[in-house]
This record gives C-alpha cells, sequence and structure tokens, in this order.
C-alpha cells in the first residue's frame, strides 16, 4: 500500500517541536511548558487524574469523565467548525488546516490498548505528567513505558499499513 504525498507531508509536520523560523526557540518551548503546567493543574484540581475517578468511569459507576471529556470534544467541535466557517488564520496568516483521516482496523486495536494501559494506570498520557507532577513516583514507571511504547510506534510506524 503506498503513501500519498499528503501522508508524508503530515508526517513531516508531526515531527517538528516549534516553529522552524522562529527567532526565540526558548520563549517559545518556555510557552509551552507553562501551558502544560496550566493544563496539569487544572488536570488536577479537576480530578481528572484521579484513579478512582478512572475506574469508576470504567466499571460505570460514575459520568463526571465522560461528561468532562465530552464537554471537551463539543469545544474542540464547535471551535473547527468556527475556525473553517471564518477561515480564521494562524498568528503568522498561515492557513489552518484540519485533515481528514481514515479509521483503520489498527485505529480500533490501537484504541483498545490504550484503553487497557488507562485502565491499568488511571490515566493516559498527559494525566502520567500530571501525576508524576503531584509526587506519586510509581507514575514515574508508567510513564516511563509510554515513552518506550511511543518510541517503539515511532520504530515501526513506516512499515505499519
Amino acid at each position: 500500500m503506498g503513501k500519498s504525498e499528503s501522508d508524508i507531508e503530515i508526517r513531516s509536520l508531526s515531527r517538528s517541536f516549534s516553529l522552524p523560523d522562529d527567532p526565540h526557540p526558548w520563549s517559545t518551548a518556555l510557552m509551552y511548558v507553562l501551558v502544560g503546567v496550566l493544563v496539569g493543574i487544572v488536570m488536577v484540581k479537576g480530578q481528572i487524574i484521579s484513579w478512582l475517578k478512572v475506574q469508576e468511569m470504567f466499571m460505570l459507576k460514575s459520568m463526571q469523565l465522560p461528561l468532562t471529556f465530552g464537554s471537551a470534544i463539543l469545544v474542540a467541535f464547535i471551535s473547527i467548525v468556527i475556525i473553517q466557517q471564518r477561515k480564521i488564520k494562524t498568528l503568522e496568516g498561515k492557513d489552518i488546516y484540519f485533515p481528514r483521516y481514515k479509521v483503520t482496523k489498527g485505529n480500533y486495536i490501537g484504541g483498545v490498548i490504550a484503553g487497557v494501559g488507562w485502565s491499568l494506570t488511571g490515566g493516559g498520557p498527559a494525566a502520567l505528567f500530571a501525576m508524576s507532577g503531584t509526587g506519586a513516583v510509581v507514575m514515574g514507571v508508567a510513564l516511563l513505558m509510554a515513552m518506550v511504547g511511543t518510541w517503539m510506534f515511532g520504530a515501526v510506524r513506516d512499515s505499519l499499513p
């Protein structure tokens, strides 16, 4: 199965951390760190990283997290519609493009693997960082394994269908 030009373009864009023409890479990195810390604080205060809340969600005993995630999806959906309708551009004046992806069997398999990992550890990637930041040292192991899994995926990504 061959790769199209758009696949190659999307993959090359996803590998960059900051804008190539960014004259202040440290200030850009600092901005990312500060936003990450703010998101982490919101996750801790909103109990999104609570292992008990995650377990309650997966056992269908509490709707707090599904409703939280659902509201985030709704806000993202509305934001995308507004960006597309009003043709909003980036701060650099570039068009904002939302690529369309085809759902494959691999998406379902990956979703199940991620769900099992999320259920066992009590959190997804962002939550693992936030939990580690709260002093839950044991989450360092889960975070390390998530990083190893990400590295393994990166190593075999080009050979996947």
